[in-house]
């Protein structure tokens, strides 16, 4: 669970010139190495949007929806029919943070968030990638294509949409 946060709070903004985006539309792959360098591999969609709205669709290697919003993380997992919620304890605010990153070289900045160092790459003002380590000490490389950014996003994205039969799991 732990793993998806920071992604999730990684996207959940997204940028144009990293001061002044308002919303971001892209295909991802995240790929996570650990320390004897095995990788493992998502790929989906994300859209976000401020203040702190996002969704992240897992495709592949199994589908899995998850939505966050200021105060809570809403996580869709249809093969296992079952819905996790849980209460955002950050105050996260990565909008701020890319707001607040500073350029180290061109097309690379560099902001923090408590003991995390994010690197984020830009290709004619597009996000392509942010890598981090995490908590667990992984090396996390999340790569975008096909980007929007400053879009008009239907607020109907944000909200978690499951059958009432799942599972429903936390508060």
């Amino acid at each position: 669970m732990k793993r998806l946060l920071i992604p999730i709070f990684c996207s959940t903004l997204s940028f144009a010139s990293l001061i002044d985006i308002h919303s971001f539309e892209a295909s991802f792959t995240q790929k996570v190495t650990d320390d004897r360098n095995a990788t493992l591999q998502y790929d989906g969609y994300v859209r976000a949007q401020k203040p702190q709205n996002a969704v992240w669709n897992y495709l592949k290697p199994v589908k899995k929806d998850v939505y966050l919003d200021r105060f809570r993380v809403t996580i869709v997992e249809p093969e296992i029919e079952q819905v996790i919620l849980k209460r955002v304890e950050s105050n996260f605010d990565f909008f701020m943070m890319i707001k607040n990153a500073k350029k180290v070289a061109d097309d690379t900045y560099e902001a923090s968030f408590k003991n995390a160092k994010f690197i984020i790459k830009t290709e004619k003002m597009l996000i392509k990638s942010i890598s981090y380590k995490d908590e667990f000490e992984n090396n996390v490389l999340i790569s975008f294509e096909n980007q929007k950014q400053n879009i008009k996003i239907n607020e109907k994205f944000f909200i978690a949409d499951y059958p009432v039969e799942y599972d429903v799991i936390g508060d």
